[in-house]
């Protein structure tokens, strides 16, 4: 029944808000934990010189690094997959005579825009990319700037 599925829908979205409603203080604290590594690994590398031994607590680091970027590639997930449910609803045959109401529910279901927010912005597997990206060129220039002065 499309209305049961309408309501679902609904559903779906009001957990999905309170649930990024939720854990956005976490998520916030652990981006901010992922712009403040990159720079201090980079200066933490830039004291320890060649020395592989003391690459080893480094390491530790560099695996809650690549953690947070997994959180952030999942939540994207969450959003990706929401944006590709239009298009199925649109492929399924509900019977004779509900193309408009099909219609109405696919039309319900974009201008919803479910997803994962955090601070009211959907996180979308591009813009992770865009903000992995970035920073990686402003830690580049940091430690360009840090290998420069040595």
């Amino acid at each position: 029944d499309l209305a049961e599925a309408k309501h679902d829908w609904n559903v779906l979205q009001a957990i999905l808000r309170k649930t990024s409603a939720t854990i956005e203080p976490c998520f916030v604290v652990l981006l901010g934990v992922a712009i403040v590594m990159v720079p201090s690994l980079l200066a933490d590398f830039l004291a320890m010189g060649s020395n592989p031994h003391a690459m080893l607590p480094l390491l530790q680091n560099v695996i809650l690094m690549a953690g947070i970027c997994g959180m952030l590639f999942m939540a994207a997930a969450i959003s990706d997959k929401c944006s590709r449910v239009p298009s199925l609803v649109n492929t399924l045959s509900f019977g004779k005579g509900t193309e408009r109401v099909q219609q109405h529910i696919v039309e319900h279901i974009v201008r919803s825009g479910v997803g994962f927010y955090i601070c009211d912005v959907r996180v979308t597997t591009e813009l992770v990319i865009k903000f992995m990206y970035t920073w990686t060129i402003c830690a580049f220039g940091i430690s360009t700037t840090l290998f420069s002065k040595t």
